[in-house]
């Protein structure tokens, strides 16, 4: 079950969606067992149901590797409101806007270097301009030096889990630490990435302005729970992990997976373009929609039970993990009529539900970073599209998907062939 998975997760989805309905259980270890589901009312229950009944940190476990402990991703009860808390005012609506300009800035320069007369993968491009973006954003850091002194480090950690290979080795050989593990050569990377996370985060303490910047990091270091307690170093290395990582990879897997799409759909391209042109914000905002409900970056969101619980006719007993699969969820039939056709126009005419469109997750446990991503997504296919004209490619295969350390991501990167609008 676990080599299904993770070396063809989409296709073992829908062969227990086919088997099973929408409930199945997998035990990808002896003592882990998840109960999948894509029923609408049961995804529903698991949103709005108590969460100290639904632990979304305890379900999230498989990502403590990478992220640490102390991750907003990792926490339940009162220790998650207190870390929600303190990183919720970096992404307020007013202060994410000011990013803007950097954003439109780092992307039009990233896509003067692209290729003018062949094919490429855009999913590199896209993950040089997110993790450019998040670095100045996070840590305030102009000068590419600074940025790859840090940067680099956290891209040769994802690099080790961004292949299907590469995710099974891991898998298993965790917590092995022979001369040939896998996991060794993870957990050294892993710790170079640390070290130098906390060289700047001492050096921020000692710093009398080191709280006065508008950067994220500034932010986090000023921050005070009702308590008046700061983050501790140990937290604050978790937190920034989470948003280099987290915020980096998805964003950057979503525009590739938006380009590869925009380019089999050539219709959808040229009603884009047109709406662009015309200043109609709405349908852009569709294409990225329709894009994450087809191709969600992540499969799932994962809450362990604190107790007994009773969902869709199930009992199920403390301790279980129960899974709402956006990926299924997203391609039910009873929510989306002809669900694998890519179609903007059913975010105009009939969106979804709350509970039925999912790629942040959703309740209380909603992407903190979810308006961000949108945001700078946006920002980057305006700048493409404004940069370059993108080659339709009517009639080319989909490409498939392929699991990058948390997220789904196009098989061979989402390629291409974006060219030099003519002069004149």
């Amino acid at each position: 079950m676990s080599v299904g998975f993770m070396l063809t997760p989409t296709r073992f989805l829908d062969a227990c969606r086919e088997s099973c309905g929408d409930y199945f259980t997998l035990r990808p270890t002896p003592d882990r067992e998840l109960v999948i589901t894509a029923d609408p009312e049961a995804v529903k229950r698991v949103f709005t149901g108590d969460p100290d009944l639904l632990y979304a940190g305890e379900g999230n476990v498989t990502l403590a590797p990478l992220l640490g402990p102390g991750s907003v991703l990792l926490l339940d009860g009162p220790e998650h409101l207190r870390h929600r808390r303190l990183l919720l005012p970096p992404f307020h609506g007013e202060r994410m806007r000011d990013y803007g300009a950097m954003m439109e800035e780092v992307a039009e320069r990233r896509i003067a270097a692209w290729p003018a007369d062949r094919e490429f993968p855009s999913l590199p491009s896209m993950q040089a301009i997110t993790l450019e973006v998040i670095m100045r954003a996070v840590f305030g850091f102009d000068d590419a030096e600074r940025r790859e002194r840090i940067g680099g480090p956290l891209r040769r950690l994802l690099d080790m889990v961004a292949s299907r290979p590469r995710v099974l080795a891991m898998a298993l050989t965790a917590g092995r630490n022979g001369t040939l593990s896998p996991w060794r050569r993870f957990a050294a990377q892993r710790e170079r990435a640390d070290v130098l996370l906390h060289e700047e985060i001492a050096a921020r303490r000692r710093d009398p302005d080191g709280a006065a910047g508008d950067d994220i990091f500034s932010l986090l270091l000023a921050a005070r729970d009702p308590d008046g307690r700061p983050l501790s170093d140990s937290e604050l290395r978790d937190e920034l992990m989470t948003l280099l990582l987290a915020g980096h990879e998805t964003t950057a897997t979503a525009l590739a997976w938006t380009f590869e799409r925009l380019t089999r759909e050539p219709a959808v391209l040229d009603r884009l373009i047109a709406a662009e042109a015309a200043g109609d914000d709405d349908y852009l905002d569709a294409v990225i929609k329709e894009t994450l409900r087809l191709r969600p970056v992540v499969p799932a969101v994962v809450r362990r039970l604190q107790g007994p619980m009773e969902i869709g006719g199930w009992e199920l007993d403390a301790g279980v993990n129960i899974a709402p699969s956006i990926y299924l969820l997203h391609r039910h039939p009873d929510l989306y009529p002809a669900p694998l056709e890519y179609r903007p126009e059913r975010f105009l005419d009939d969106p979804p539900g709350t509970y039925e469109w999912i790629p942040f997750g959703g309740g209380v446990r909603r992407c903190l970073g979810a308006s961000f991503a949108v945001f700078e997504m946006k920002i980057v296919i305006r700048a493409v599209l404004a940069a370059r004209r993108l080659r339709p490619r009517p009639g080319a295969r989909p490409e498939g998907v392929t699991r990058r350390a948390i997220t789904f991501a196009p098989t061979r990167g989402g390629r291409i062939r974006a060219e030099l609008p003519a002069v004149g």
